[in-house]
């Protein structure tokens, strides 16, 4: 029979601990994110539709942006027992330096339009954490100002090859000086992708004010005042700002780049060069034996080619055939410290973020991102102690099983096994 008394004040204190109340919104917010859905859910919430829109959304059927992130989710882990990890080292030599976490931000155009703190919040948040920051060729920030914002850290530059080459060797030229290490040399942008959320939204740079852009702006007071009293929204290494996003880059790309557009630019550039778009096992092997330093298996975020090869599905058959000492990095679809994980047993070398680090900026700023890298840092930790491992080196595929749903017509009665 159970035996009951009368309450004692005392053990209900004991057992009871009031919370202290956080009376910072922005902290409030972000502390409640524990995922980086959880912080697509507040930038959704506070940015308007359009520029929500860009940020998240992807060309076409935006299939190929729906796999990639589904690729990651469909991994089974095979964690090793009484391996114990209490401490983990999640630093990684990359592209002859050093990186605290095996992932970098990706380079992102328009960011000051997400959130008025832009580059300078996503590269003093890299600084901070001891990881790599990517400039884009079409920031809103400059290189210079980039550097300004990260001195000490490491400066990446992704650059795109424009119609007026002298454009694209000047910039080229910019980077080096101050400091850059690291060149992105995209090729997966000739031409535009169809992004139908910009043309829904009558997206264009800098933002058009309507009807609809009101209302959906009363809601939002805070972003309208950032971008109204801030400095005007444009490029900060190019001239042109008027257009669709579409307009914008069909005007600047030629998609009559090729490999002697990157001998010229390998010869301008002194540092490390990586191609960014790769997507196929075919152009890893050219590329490897043509002397780059690297590559990044990648669809551009799904953002141009719809139904675009799945990078992580790659990955596996792209470091079998250029081996193991050539640099192979991954970005679209990673949206959890597991899915990083998972990536570098399945022999990347690096990942890149993208999306995850604009979720965090519209979020909350330079907090925001802040958020998104300690949310990922401990995924990965948890991850790898849950594994068993105490470091990346030991990260091996037999970690995990690529379950399969989408299969090569003609190999999937024969060659694959459905788990």
């Amino acid at each position: 029979m159970v035996q009951r008394q009368v309450p004692n004040p005392a053990e209900l204190l004991d057992l009871m601990k009031f919370k202290k109340p956080e009376f910072n919104g922005k902290r409030r917010r972000l502390d409640s994110a524990l995922t980086i859905d959880d912080l697509r859910t507040i930038a959704k919430r506070r940015t308007p539709k359009a520029a929500f829109d860009y940020t998240d959304g992807a060309a076409e059927g935006e299939l190929s942006l729906t796999r990639a992130r589904q690729a990651f989710q469909d991994v089974e882990f095979h964690p090793g027992i009484l391996r114990p990890a209490p401490d983990v080292d999640t630093a990684v030599e990359i592209l002859g330096g050093p990186s605290a976490l095996p992932f970098a931000i990706a380079p992102t155009g328009f960011t000051r339009l997400m959130q008025t703190e832009g580059e300078v919040a996503g590269a003093g948040a890299a600084a901070a954490a001891g990881i790599p920051f990517t400039l884009s060729t079409l920031g809103t920030t400059s290189i210079e100002g980039v550097k300004a914002a990260n001195p000490h850290g490491r400066n990446w530059f992704q650059l795109y090859v424009m119609r007026d080459r002298e454009i694209s060797y000047e910039l080229t030229r910019r980077a080096a000086a101050a400091g850059f290490d690291t060149l992105q040399f995209t090729v997966d942008t000739p031409v535009a992708g169809a992004r139908l959320r910009d043309k829904r939204n009558g997206f264009s740079i800098p933002p058009q004010l309507t009807l609809g852009t009101i209302i959906n702006a009363i809601p939002r007071p805070w972003w309208w005042y950032d971008f109204l009293t801030t400095p005007k929204l444009e490029f900060a290494s190019l001239s042109t700002t008027g257009g669709t996003v579409g307009e914008l880059l069909d005007a600047a790309m030629d998609p009559t780049i090729s490999y002697d557009d990157l001998a010229v630019i390998r010869d301008i550039w002194p540092g490390k060069i990586v191609i960014k778009g790769v997507q196929n096992v075919e152009d890893s092997v050219r590329l490897r034996d043509a002397g780059v330093d690297g590559i990044v298996l990648s669809n551009h975020g799904g953002r141009q080619l719809d139904r675009a090869p799945i990078p992580f599905h790659l990955l596996p058959e792209v470091r079998t055939a250029v081996g193991d000492d050539f640099t192979v990095m991954v970005d679209t679809g990673i949206m959890n410290g597991a899915d990083i994980v998972a990536a570098v047993a399945l022999g990347a070398d690096f990942t890149l973020i993208g999306r995850a680090y604009l979720y965090g900026l519209m979020a909350g700023g330079r907090a925001g991102v802040d958020r998104t890298i300690e949310i990922l840092r401990t995924e990965i930790e948890r991850t790898m102690r849950l594994l068993g491992v105490a470091s990346l080196a030991e990260l091996e595929p037999s970690h995990v099983t690529q379950l399969t749903r989408l299969v090569p017509v003609a190999r999937a009665a024969s060659e694959v096994v459905v788990r």
